[in-house]
């Protein structure tokens, strides 16, 4: 928390030279601005210097109740304290009223001022968390009241140093919420780093995550710093950290556990500051019983563990977010947004949402380009393209469910029935199922083992 200023207002010369002797003793950080009444009366509101985290003193005089109520006219969140050489009660009673901090007589003792001093940074300190928060709100967009509780849950565990793992279904919103912690957490002015351990070959993560030196390796050319020291007293984000190949994982161990990089190539280690936030949209613990991934690293990154509902269970958000969605658009294309039947609404509400919201984001933005007329209607949704949502008989028959099958056996016969759906193409299947190419492919390559799949 910053040290709180001090602004001293028409104290006369040698009290606030005594003030100031004072204030240097004690916070020796902290400047001091003084100020005389007339010069308070003629400052227009964009000309008012005091920050919100500053004290302003005040001596007492016959114009002092004028003074504060001018004050709290152009800052009316300030932390005014008036200070008296012989007092007036009821002076004291009035600017108390009217939302001074305190009247004090003096001499006002060190541990007083000190008091005044951090609960003016402490109140500040709160007004900004709360518009912090309200505008991390705007970052994930929901109405549901599950939802709703989780995000107050994050906020309490955001300003913490904490490791943290979002893990849910792919589209969910994971790196929104992601964004959202680091923009409640105390590191919200410094850099927030995201890096998607699926989209970036194997040969070239460590690089990218850790960076290397010149002549590392060929076509190293230059040094080049990693994601972790880009990021460092900021956040870094691990997106689809379960994709990283287990030979990287015992090095991100290392890193989250001394705090130090090793680029290659480097004869000594980079010191960083770094806040983790690490997403998955698998199941992490059967992964780590798979060997897939480290157990002490899961521990590591598993201090605080939020999972993102489907969109499919958020049914209320659906409507809100399809009306943010046609604005984002219309703003992108200098175009008014649509409006949306409740047909429509309707329609939106009784779709399965695979893809969860980003799937819900692309559909809006195709359903805005086509709606000509200012009118989103049903035939510009695209579902007659798309699964729907069926019943649970429906469900069981397409995909031969039985009583006793595996989650694992549910998974793959769903794999195999997508792949059967798209004609075998992948990319198409791992949009469908919400899931990256790459855990496609890695999970075809587990079911290698076994019976292959109908449609390879």
């Amino acid at each position: 928390m910053n040290q709180s200023p001090v602004y001293l207002i028409d104290f006369p010369v040698n009290v606030d030279a005594d003030m100031r002797v004072q204030l240097g003793r004690l916070l020796p950080d902290t400047a001091v601005t003084s100020y005389q009444q007339q010069e308070i009366f003629v400052l227009g509101q964009e000309d008012w210097p005091a920050e919100e985290n500053a004290v302003i003193l005040l001596w007492d005089s016959i114009m002092v109740v004028a003074l504060v109520r001018r004050l709290f006219e152009k800052q009316p969140q300030a932390n005014v304290v008036v200070l008296a050489g012989l007092g007036d009660p009821e002076r004291g009673s009035d600017v108390m009223a009217l939302g001074a901090m305190d009247y004090r007589m003096l001499p006002c003792p060190d541990e007083v001022m000190g008091i005044y001093v951090r609960k003016a940074g402490h109140q500040a300190e709160l007004t900004r968390q709360a518009e912090t928060q309200r505008q991390g709100s705007d970052l994930f967009i929901t109405q549901d009241i599950e939802t709703r509780r989780l995000l107050d849950q994050v906020a309490l565990v955001a300003p913490s140093q904490a490791s943290v793992l979002v893990v849910g279904e792919s589209g969910t919103g994971k790196e929104r919420l992601s964004r959202y912690i680091h923009q409640c957490s105390n590191r919200r002015d410094r850099a927030f780093v995201a890096i998607n351990c699926a989209a970036i070959p194997d040969g070239m993560l460590e690089s990218e995550l850790f960076g290397h030196e010149k002549g590392a390796f060929t076509g190293a050319v230059q040094s080049r710093p990693g994601k972790f020291e880009i990021a460092h007293e900021g956040t870094i984000l691990l997106d689809e950290i379960t994709e990283m190949p287990l030979h990287l994982q015992a090095k991100l161990l290392r890193v989250l556990q001394e705090g130090e990089v090793d680029r290659l190539g480097a004869r000594k280690p980079v010191q960083v500051d770094v806040r983790v936030i690490a997403t998955s949209n698998r199941n992490i613990e059967q992964t780590v019983a798979d060997g897939g991934f480290r157990q002490d690293l899961f521990y590591r990154l598993n201090v605080v563990t939020i999972q993102l509902p489907p969109l499919r269970h958020r049914l209320i958000d659906i409507e809100p977010l399809a009306h943010h969605f046609l604005l984002k658009f219309s703003d992108m294309y200098h175009k008014p947004s649509p409006k949306v039947p409740r047909a429509v609404l309707q329609s939106l509400q009784k779709y399965a949402w695979p893809g969860n919201v980003r799937e819900l984001e692309n559909c809006m933005h195709r359903a805005f380009l086509m709606s000509l007329d200012g009118v989103l209607h049903a035939e510009h949704l695209g579902f007659s393209r798309l699964p729907q949502a069926t019943s649970n008989v429906e469900v069981s028959a397409a995909m031969d469910m039985e009583a006793g099958m595996t989650i694992r056996d549910m998974e793959r016969a769903l794999i195999e029935q997508t792949l059967k759906h798209v004609q075998g193409n992948r990319t198409e299947a791992a949009k469908l199922l919400g899931i990256s190419i790459r855990t496609l492919r890695n999970k075809l390559n587990d079911y290698k083992s076994g019976t292959p799949l109908a449609v390879v």
